[in-house]
């Protein structure tokens, strides 16, 4: 399973630059993009959309999202493969439409997950289920809706997984998650295919896990899955764990248990602050050609991408509270918070912020910081603005592992949500309220 990933550090522009840098502070460009003065998102002032629906919001963009998926259906052009969207990233039931009308399976972790797919009008043959700790019951509503496939991240989840459908009198199709043992150079924290981490089965450990599951009888193997990390900006780790998987492949199927389908994963990253990862379609041309020339090539593939289909699709919109002059620091105190945004205080994640009408001239140097009542509540360190209060801000990068991540601290409702296409926009998600939050719990007699 995949994470938030940190992203480098930022040192402030000269007020200078403000106004010429702006354009490579939207990685979402051309979508996200200056007009007279303004940001807009596609055909739509982001302002406006603010002024609708109140901040913080977060707003998409369905154009994005869809040339990020081009970049893949590109990449994967000739070859029989599915693209199935690792709803982790963002799990807003508007946001899997886009992805399910577009021809996408899914990928999930967790028996919720599976109940948003099913609500969003996907079958549950497009879906595959990933995740280290599958309990009973998510198991037996996975093979209750005909699940694709079972990701199989263990040993003993092999076992439970055969008991639970032969007393249900199925078959489940299953994959095993290998652990390569490869670096993805990035965030520890979000480093998913070394030794170390608890994901997948062991590399040395794989051959015999196959022939284990190929003698139970409720279970069929379908696939081998492998997933290293997220935001790898590299195309070198993907390389080595395809070889590393590859030789386990002909030693599986030498040992008389053939595979129709190969899952590599996701994990491609995205430009927060200057990050240069491959384009998904020159990344997997490199790919086959390693595929290509090993021989597997007309294979079935699979791959799941998360941040790298949303991440830069969304902004979170917020408005300047206050402005706290100190002696050490300035603060900029927005409306928007970790409790919204949690990347920051969690993994001390860079995101661009950019004012939706910016001022010419000099500004002050801020740490732009939320109003929940912890010292780690903060969206961006030592950030150059030119602002007053009332002001709105886009936090740029916000599609991926913010919402889905989002939480109710100081009761804190979450925030709306906004789907852009063209000129329309969508209420996807309305504001969460304190009776939404207060509504499952009870008093005391």
């Amino acid at each position: 399973m995949s994470a938030p990933a940190a992203s480098p550090g930022h040192a402030p522009a000269s007020p200078e630059s403000i106004a010429t840098s702006m354009p490579s502070l939207l990685p979402g460009a051309p979508h996200f993009h200056l007009r007279d003065g303004e940001l807009f998102v596609e055909g739509l002032r982001l302002s406006d959309l603010a002024r609708m629906h109140g901040t913080p919001l977060f707003v998409y963009s369905k154009a994005a999202m869809l040339d990020a998926l081009a970049a893949y259906q590109r990449g994967f052009a000739g070859r029989r493969a599915r693209i199935c969207y690792a709803m982790k990233a963002n799990s807003s039931l508007g946001v899997l439409q886009v992805f399910a009308q577009a021809g996408c399976g899914f990928d999930i972790v967790s028996g919720g997950e599976l109940e948003r797919v099913l609500a969003a009008g996907v079958d549950g043959a497009r879906v595959i289920f990933s995740g280290v700790g599958k309990t009973r019951a998510e198991m037996r509503r996975a093979l209750e809706v005909g699940i694709g496939c079972f990701n199989v991240e263990s040993e003993a989840e092999l076992e439970v997984l055969n008991e639970v459908a032969a007393a249900m009198g199925k078959t489940a199709p299953i994959s095993i998650r290998v652990n390569p043992d490869v670096d993805p150079k990035t965030h520890p924290y979000i480093s998913t295919g070394l030794k170390g981490n608890k994901f997948g089965i062991a590399h040395e450990r794989t051959l015999a896990t196959y022939q284990r599951a190929a003698t139970l009888p409720s279970l069929k193997v379908k696939g081998i899955d492998c997933h290293i990390g997220s935001q790898i900006t590299q195309a070198e780790p993907y390389l080595d764990a395809m070889d590393r998987m590859l030789d386990l492949v002909e030693a599986i199927e030498a040992a008389g248990i053939p595979l129709q389908h190969l899952d590599f994963g996701g994990g491609l990253g995205i430009n927060y602050n200057g990050d240069t990862p491959p384009q998904a379609d020159a990344l997997w041309a490199r790919l086959f050609e390693r595929l290509d020339a090993r021989g597997f090539g007309q294979r079935e593939f699979m791959i799941e991408p998360g941040r790298s289909l949303v991440g830069n699709a969304g902004v979170c919109l917020t408005e300047v509270l206050y402005l706290k002059p100190g002696e050490q620091k300035n603060f900029c105190i927005i409306d928007a918070a970790m409790n919204d945004l949690p990347r920051p205080a969690m993994y001390e994640a860079f995101h661009a912020i950019v004012p939706l009408a910016p001022r010419a001239g000099s500004g002050s140097c801020y740490d732009v910081v939320g109003p929940v009542c912890e010292s780690g509540d903060w969206i961006g360190r030592d950030r150059l603005l030119n602002l007053r209060c009332g002001d709105l801000l886009a936090v740029m990068s916000a599609g991926a592992y913010c919402m889905s991540m989002a939480s109710n601290y100081n009761t804190r409702g979450r925030a709306a949500e906004v789907l852009v296409d063209g000129t329309r926009s969508t209420l996807i998600r309305e504001r969460e309220s304190a009776a939404d939050q207060m509504r499952g719990e009870r008093l005391v007699d």
